[in-house]
């Protein structure tokens, strides 16, 4: 069972030396890609004009472009509501950037009331990720929205 407040707390550290926006992600990717098991992806798609753009991340080759409505992370930034897929094949119009995904799950992030950015994680798995993991997630990056500079 992966320790969310432990990332949250390592998080914390990390942001202490740097708080803009590229170093950070690039952290946080790396430690969730370390402490969680049985992923093929985690990283961060960041918002410019209506449309996610690839931003830090671990794991294969990933599309660097999905407008708004797409896909996982497309739907959870038109939303502003964290996505969890328990099977992406069943998602309409799910974006296939890595075949091997099965699972996803993905998080708004907010800075000044508004999304500019989500954090998307992947399994190989179906069913991989649970409603603890919605919770721990979503914990950390509240955490991550009121330190986290643009």
């Amino acid at each position: 069972m992966t320790d969310y407040n432990l990332i949250k707390e390592q998080m914390k550290a990390l942001i202490e030396s740097d708080n803009w926006y590229v170093p950070v992600m690039s952290n946080l990717s790396a430690l969730l890609y370390e402490s969680m098991d049985r992923l093929n992806w985690a990283g961060f798609y960041i918002v410019k004009e209506d449309t996610l753009v690839l931003g830090p991340f671990q794991g294969k080759v990933a599309c660097i472009h999905i407008p708004s409505g797409k896909g996982v992370c497309g739907t959870a930034f038109k939303e502003d509501k964290t996505q969890l897929v328990v099977n992406v094949h069943d998602f309409p119009g799910h974006i296939a950037c890595d075949s091997a995904s099965n699972s996803e799950i993905v998080v708004p992030i907010h800075k000044d009331g508004k999304v500019v950015a989500v954090l998307d994680i992947d399994s190989p798995e179906i069913g991989r990720f649970t409603e603890s993991d919605r919770d721990g997630l979503e914990m950390v990056v509240r955490e991550l929205e009121k330190h986290i500079s643009f």
